[in-house]
């Protein structure tokens, strides 16, 4: 029997072996995919000693929580229909937000689309796709979901004149408290999100199939439109900046983003903050920071009365809880703001993966398993900490990792080229991650990651280039110990990188260099380098350029001992 249809297998057995009979019945669970907007892991079960997030926590606590997955392009359109459709952005030729696959690159399915044509009601609530022409202005509604995705209203107003001024007028902020009682429609979007996504699970209930329910929440994306007492949570003097504000010594200016959505609001307009390079005034970031945390909690505190519900309704047991983004976000690491970048703070995210009976033992009648936690009431509540995952993963690997823990088939694995294959994956299920307890991380695992620039020096677009002015591409691969990435030319016309023409490189090494502040690509390796590509044979189409690249590369020390 093939490994990948033996792992499917066993991972079947085990789910269909616990007691619900819901899922005796069908052999499959129910899922709810939890997607919030721009979180990097700063929540407190991935070790953030600031940020308060009882909610997520506790669904930590009974979960498979995987502390380096990986997106493979921090925006949020590429993102989303790379993870979506287990696609990489190269195959769905995806970089802006201009295209729609189905159209421009291939009739891949999608992770929704799969579960609906094995039988599940899909149904989608706020930002799941990204909205526009990436999703063909429909969020890809008939071919993902059973019925038309909800947007709430008040997103209306996400955009508009909200944000209350030191000088008591109304602006587009960044910075952006709010009273409710004062907003437009008295609500915000996510608080509708949370009660739509209720409504629905209370209809799912009433039906005979199972369903696949994502809810994608807006937060903590910018503008830091929130409800105000969030912020009394985190008092500005216990606000700390970054632990690196520079930018890296030997970072290419092709590197660096410069971001310019930032600068576009007119709190940080009126700083006169000089471009690209300019800081960031020290108080200013450090409300900057204190407002993304308390848009963390906001989104907590969502995702804990949407968690309530399953057990409101006596659906706890039958679904599998699946909570991550679409990227993460600089918070003034490397002299930067938001994402746009191949860092780790840009391209790391949370992965947390609950699938009742198997990442924890089923509740028994009358108890609950996500009791609704009031973190202004329960600030300090601890939980011990659910199954750590170390390996190095992908969201790519979303796809046929949901499909097998929901006992489905897990899409077969792409071959080399696949613009022509509808069902296939370019990641790689992460079933084996829940049976085998205690079981060491893989060395071996790669993440891959990517991003676009127009020039090899920061302009206003380099943040989000259109795909027509693309000129260079930055591939970079992850592993447990180094982050590498290339900066080489890219025609946008034939969607080809060429390899031989790089225009700069970084390599951090970081077992001395967590960070990634010390970039050493330039200070030699020789055959250290070439072992280190040669662990890369069979990935991607770039790989074996990059690996050849390395082969020849300077000889020098500085990597000695990584392997």
């Amino acid at each position: 029997m093939p490994s990948i249809v033996r792992t499917w297998f066993n991972v079947s057995v085990l789910i269909v072996t616990y007691f619900s009979p819901a899922i005796l019945s069908t052999g499959r669970l129910n899922v709810l995919l939890i997607i919030s907007d721009d979180l990097r892991p700063t929540i407190g079960c991935y070790g953030d000693p600031m940020v308060k997030s009882p909610n997520i926590d506790q669904l930590a606590s009974k979960s498979n929580v995987f502390h380096n997955a990986f997106a493979q392009q921090a925006v949020c359109g590429p993102s989303r229909t790379s993870f979506l459709t287990s696609r990489r952005p190269d195959t769905t030729r995806l970089y802006d937000f201009n295209s729609y696959w189905r159209v421009h690159a291939g009739n891949y399915t999608t992770l929704p689309q799969y579960f609906k044509s094995r039988g599940y009601t899909t149904m989608s609530v706020g930002k799941v796709f990204h909205p526009g022409i990436a999703s063909n202005h429909s969020d890809d509604y008939p071919y993902s979901w059973s019925v038309p995705p909800y947007h709430p209203p008040s997103f209306a107003y996400e955009k508009r004149k909200v944000c209350k001024g030191d000088d008591g007028k109304l602006h587009v902020n960044l910075l952006c408290p709010v009273n409710v009682t004062e907003m437009p429609m008295k609500t915000l979007p996510d608080m509708e999100n949370t009660e739509e996504a209720v409504r629905l699970l209370k209809s799912a209930k009433e039906t005979d199939s199972p369903f696949f329910l994502a809810v994608g929440y807006y937060k903590p994306h910018i503008p830091f439109r929130i409800p105000q007492e969030f912020l009394e949570l985190y008092p500005l003097e216990n606000v700390t900046l970054a632990p690196d504000p520079d930018i890296p010594g030997g970072l290419p200016p092709v590197a660096y983003n410069p971001w310019t959505d930032i600068r576009k609001r007119e709190d940080v307009q009126s700083l006169n903050v000089s471009f690209p390079y300019g800081p960031v005034p020290k108080e200013f970031q450090r409300r900057i920071r204190q407002h993304y945390f308390a848009a963390v909690t906001y989104v907590d505190a969502q995702v804990g009365r949407l968690l309530s519900a399953l057990d409101d309704l006596g659906l706890a047991n039958d679904t599998m809880v699946v909570f991550t983004s679409d990227h993460g976000w600089s918070l003034g690491e490397h002299g930067e703001w938001a994402k746009y970048s191949n860092f780790d703070v840009a391209t790391r995210v949370p992965l947390i993966v609950h699938v009742p009976g198997l990442t924890s033992a089923p509740h028994k009648l009358g108890e609950r398993s996500f009791p609704y936690i009031d973190v202004f009431r329960h600030s300090d509540q601890q939980f011990t900490l659910g199954r750590a995952v170390r390996d190095v993963v992908e969201l790519v690997d979303l796809f046929p990792t949901v499909s097998e823990l929901a006992g489905l088939k897990p899409p077969p694995p792409c071959p080399p080229s696949s613009f022509g294959v509808r069902l296939c994956s370019e990641g790689s299920s992460l079933a084996r991650s829940f049976l085998a307890a205690g079981r060491r991380p893989n060395s071996e695992d790669i993440a891959y990651s990517q991003y676009p620039r127009p020039s090899d020096a920061p302009r206003q677009d380099s943040d989000l280039p259109l795909l027509a002015d693309i000129r260079v591409m930055g591939y970079s691969i992850r592993s447990c110990d180094y982050r590498y990435t290339l900066w080489v030319t890219f025609d946008p016309a034939s969607f080809r990188a060429n390899m031989t023409d790089v225009h700069a490189g970084e390599l951090y090494l970081l077992q001395d260099d967590p960070g990634q502040d010390r970039n050493v690509y330039d200070g030699g390796g020789g055959g250290e380098h070439g072992r280190l590509l040669a662990k890369l044979d069979g990935h991607l189409h770039w790989t074996s350029t990059l690996r050849q690249h390395l082969l020849y590369f300077n000889s020098g020390s500085k990597v000695k001992g990584m392997f």
